[in-house]
């Protein structure tokens, strides 16, 4: 009774810090303008199940997405056995799934174990590609000592949780050919089978190692849960609602702002009733609150992945401009802001803002806009949307631009064109 208390208390102490730290996270992501995106539900839940839940997107990659396919599906498909494990841990019963299921548990529990075995491959290939081969697209400015030890640390944890499921069930294994008392005969096990002749041949040191990886199997995947929401692997669950609310316009379709339109309508037509706008707000974004919450979504969605980067004509170029780096920034301000509400309330200002203290002008107006970083992301984040708004703020509310952009400016202002002669001498190169 008290292994079962204890069990409890730890299960519902992390449960319960889970659930502070997602609330934390969604307050965050409602610091954002309100914006639409309830439109077209079987369109949407169609892009989740075919961008999210089957990895459309990663088979670009194909060597990555059949890596991230073990990692993906096998630790999806062996959590299934956490079930069994908080039953029994609450209850003080052991694979109490073994009766009702008859011979289909062997089947799954083999299942899992080969399942285990891939995702240790996968993991262990991924640390391969991340700090022995060093491919390109995980390096970058942006990615300084967290970003790295973030992915490390989580491909670590895996090879911690898998080798100890394996060695459970090994330990298990051995009780059950002993005849130990609690151990039933039950399931099947062909990977940790393998292990065996690791293993004491005392039952005592048996239950100790068992009952060790069992804790560890638990409490790690506890723990794991936990450090989701301060590492990018929060994507695990992001990526859902994420590619759920995906922008279903047209590729690259850039919004019209709603004030902005009421002033153009009204010019070419004056008898034109503008729509009600809310009052306040800026043209374009300057800071974290003049994004919408999608934006903020998309920045704890993104799983610094580098693919954005890796196609990004200006960032192969040579240019300052990283749609990875735009999209961790903009989580690392809202993440700082998030702690300043906690801290001083939600009225305090620091005097910082996304553009100038974590954005700088020459990334923003590096861009092409060609939206190649939108189409390579593997869960619809949109770094474009944020660069636009920003710009809008640079032009808008600042009257700053580029000399080019300003030259064009003017002669749309003067001349209806961007070029710097007048409209009646278009046409003269055809007289030449």
């Amino acid at each position: 009774m008290v292994v079962q208390i204890i069990f409890l208390i730890v299960t519902g102490a992390s449960l319960a810090l889970f659930s502070l730290n997602v609330r934390k996270i969604i307050r965050n992501i409602n610091l954002g303008k309100d914006t639409d995106r309830s439109d077209k539900p079987a369109e949407r839940l169609a892009t989740m199940f075919k961008v999210a839940f089957g990895q459309s997107k990663m088979v670009k990659r194909p060597v990555a997405a059949i890596l991230h396919l073990f990692v993906y599906v096998g630790f999806v498909v062996i959590n299934l056995e956490v079930l069994e494990i908080m039953i029994d841990g609450l209850f003080g019963t052991h694979r109490i799934f073994a009766a009702p299921l008859g011979g289909l548990y062997p089947v799954l529990i083999a299942s899992f174990e080969v399942l285990a075995a891939l995702v240790l491959l996968g993991v262990v290939a991924f640390y391969a590609r991340r700090n022995i081969i060093k491919l390109k697209r995980f390096n970058g400015t942006e990615m300084t000592k967290w970003p790295k030890s973030d992915a490390s640390i989580i491909l670590i944890v895996e090879v911690f949780l898998m080798t100890a499921f394996l060695f459970m069930n090994a330990a298990d294994s051995k009780l059950q050919q002993l005849g130990s008392s609690h151990y039933i005969l039950a399931g099947s096990f062909p990977v940790s089978s393998f292990l065996l002749p690791l293993l004491p041949d005392s039952e005592a040191a048996l239950i100790i190692i068992e009952r060790f990886c069992w804790w560890f199997h638990i409490v790690g995947i506890l723990a794991f849960l936990n450090y989701l929401p301060y590492s990018k692997h929060f994507h695990i669950i992001m990526a859902f609602p994420n590619t759920y609310y995906s922008n279903l316009e047209p590729k690259g379709e850039f919004s019209n702002m709603a004030s902005v339109t009421n002033e153009v309508k009204a010019m070419l037509d004056p008898s034109y009733i503008p729509e009600p706008i809310p009052e306040g707000g800026r043209f374009g974004a300057k800071d974290i609150s003049d994004l919408t919450w999608k934006n903020l979504m998309d920045a704890y969605t993104c799983t610094e992945c580098g693919r954005c980067t890796s196609v990004c004509p200006a960032n192969m170029t040579g240019k300052l401009l990283s749609p990875r780096k735009i999209m961790m920034d903009t989580r690392d301000r809202l993440v700082e802001v998030g702690n300043n509400i906690d801290k001083h309330g939600k009225d305090y200002q620091d005097g910082k803002s996304l553009l100038d203290n974590y954005i700088s002008r020459e990334e923003i107006w590096a861009c092409t806009t060609c939206n190649a970083c939108t189409d390579a992301c593997p869960v619809n984040i949109d770094p474009l949307a944020i660069i636009v708004e920003l710009r809008r703020y640079s032009v808008m509310e600042e009257a700053q631009a580029p000399s080019s952009l300003n030259n064009m400016f003017g002669n749309i202002e003067n001349n209806g064109a961007p070029w710097k002669y007048s409209a009646a001498d278009r046409a003269n190169w055809t007289n030449v």
